[in-house]
């Protein structure tokens, strides 16, 4: 299993576009890809679960993946989250 955090820098957190973009990301893999935060965890291939957290601005979030792609997976999704998102 791989897990990385973030801190959220968008200024209005995780809306539908970028959590659109990460879970079209997480669809890519075949792992099993988790958000958490503020301690719940979503499956990040669901846009339903992703907008349920409602991250804002300044929020720290962690990725867990586990499966067979999983080192991809991490990468691909934190690039992700760096581009559209923060650090």
């Amino acid at each position: 299993m791989k897990e990385q955090t973030f801190t959220i820098t968008d200024d209005t957190g995780i809306h539908a576009r970028p959590a659109t973009l990460l879970v079209n990301k997480a669809g890519q893999y075949e792992s099993h890809v988790e958000m958490h935060y503020n301690g719940k965890a979503v499956n990040l291939k669901s846009i339903m679960g992703v907008m349920s957290l409602g991250v804002p601005k300044g929020a720290q979030i962690k990725v867990t993946v586990d499966g067979s792609d999983e080192d991809q997976a991490i990468e691909g999704i934190s690039a992700a989250i760096r581009e559209q998102l923060g650090e």
